[in-house]
């Protein structure tokens, strides 16, 4: 077994974990990165179809320390987040540090603090830490529905390019910015496109009165505020979703993640795309919906998100609610184990960039405190008021904020661990009883 336990080990070399890797190395933290696929860029280098370009923007994606190319356009597209990426990774000569197709099968903490790390080769090594980059949109999540479609049924993390959706009668299940992208190309090149919603959505135009609605001004108001100006100037832009046959949205903007399209509500008025209530049971391939009507389609596209899941972590080590939500402190932090930090399981309004990079900077600032204290972190935080998330969504500006103020009272945290240890030291370290197998839905990474 290889002994790496002076060094921490991150995990993916996607937009998270190429950040999380130079805050390593600008704090001079050693480490290793590890990816499984052949270069870095994550789920824009696997994980999205061809003609995909980001719903956020240039200047809410770009990383905080290193701006996208001027002649780049307000929604760049996969291409162009590649060789951003890359170019990111060169800057900063991360890529020296990283080891490709390499896939981690398990991760057991240690009865001394280290964590034994196991690869899909057969390689195990010890490591004195872990950072988990390795992202929410890989498990897919399906819809549960009465009987079997005997057409083409996908979800839309396996759509790569139009050839699939050509001259078919294509149903898209799901509101969300995936299903209503994969809905636009069926409406394009598919003989027919109908979108299956089970509630009400906010579809918001990718810009706003000529600029990126991700840039408003209003984002720096209070939330309630900005739901104020945004359903004002919906109505003015737009009109009633009832209009186009949608159904009005059940939740307040933001208690939900919206849908940045502009070209659904388009199509919707050509007649390109119909709408559709829930789906009610497959037989054959004909689908019927819950209003009573049915109608045959070639494909079926699931536009149903992902689960959040750690399955080369220890059952039980990482607590997750809803199926979306990691219980952490701080965005990273766990309460039982020290060096064991959950990244990018949130999902901001936007862009990655401008809180990837001071997230990444808080989370060494974390290792350099953890490394003076005996008990975990994690628990310090939570016996010091900070809470565990109660939604998997971030509103980045009050995010920001929290990040600025943390830089400044994150070393009072050594005072409190200092009064805790009498009551907790010796009683919260993992145990050689915790080295039993990951979860069963084995995935490797």
């Amino acid at each position: 077994m290889k002994d790496c336990s002076e060094k921490f080990l991150v995990i993916g070399a996607g937009p998270v974990g190429l950040a999380t890797a130079k805050a390593f190395k600008d704090a001079e933290i050693a480490y290793d990165q590890i990816d499984a696929d052949t270069d870095v860029g994550g789920n824009w280098k696997h994980g999205v179809y061809h003609s995909a370009h980001i719903i956020s923007s240039k200047h809410t994606t770009e990383y905080a320390d290193y701006p996208m190319p001027e002649d780049y356009p307000d929604f760049p597209s996969r291409q162009q987040m590649l060789a951003y990426l890359n170019s990111y990774a060169d800057a900063f000569y991360l890529r020296e540090s990283i080891e490709f197709s390499t896939k981690v099968v398990m991760i057991a903490p240690r009865a001394n603090e280290f964590y034994e790390v196991e690869f899909a080769s057969g390689e195990k090594r010890i490591y004195k830490g872990v950072a988990v980059c390795s992202g929410h949109h890989w498990q897919k999540r399906f819809p549960d529905y009465e009987g079997e479609f005997a057409g083409e049924y996908f979800h839309s993390k396996d759509y790569k390019s139009p050839e699939q959706l050509a001259d078919k009668r294509v149903l898209v299940i799901g509101g969300g910015n995936s299903a209503c992208d994969v809905a636009s190309e069926a409406a394009r090149v598919g003989r027919s496109c109908d979108l299956s919603l089970r509630r009400g959505y906010w579809f918001l135009p990718k810009t706003l009165f000529g600029k990126p609605t991700a840039e408003s001004f209003l984002r720096y108001f209070p939330v309630a505020i900005q739901r104020f100006f945004i359903k004002a100037a919906l109505r003015v832009v737009l009109g009633k979703y009832e209009d186009y046959g949608l159904p009005k949205p059940d939740h307040k903007i933001f208690q939900k993640h919206p849908t940045l399209n502009s070209e659904l509500l388009h199509y919707l008025k050509h007649g390109r795309i119909k709408p559709r209530p829930d789906v009610k049971k497959f037989e054959g391939k004909t689908v019927h919906f819950v209003d009573g009507a049915s109608d045959e389609f070639d494909a079926v596209v699931c536009g149903t998100g992902f689960y959040v899941s750690f399955p080369f972590l220890l059952e039980g080590v990482v607590e997750i609610k809803n199926g979306n939500l990691a219980m952490v402190y701080a965005g990273c932090v766990l309460e039982k184990h020290k060096n064991l930090y959950i990244l990018g399981t949130t999902q901001p309004r936007y862009g990655f960039g401008p809180l990837v990079t001071p997230s990444s900077q808080m989370l060494a600032q974390i290792i350099k405190l953890q490394d003076e204290m005996e008990l975990p972190i994690g628990l310090v935080m939570k016996h010091s008021g900070v809470k565990l998330p109660n939604s998997h969504l971030l509103d980045p500006i009050s995010a920001l904020r929290q990040m600025k103020i943390a830089k400044y009272t994150l070393p009072m945290l050594l005072k409190k661990e200092k009064k805790l240890q009498k009551k907790f030291v010796g009683k919260v370290a993992p145990t050689e009883n915790m080295m039993l197998q990951p979860n069963s839905d084995m995935q490797v990474y």
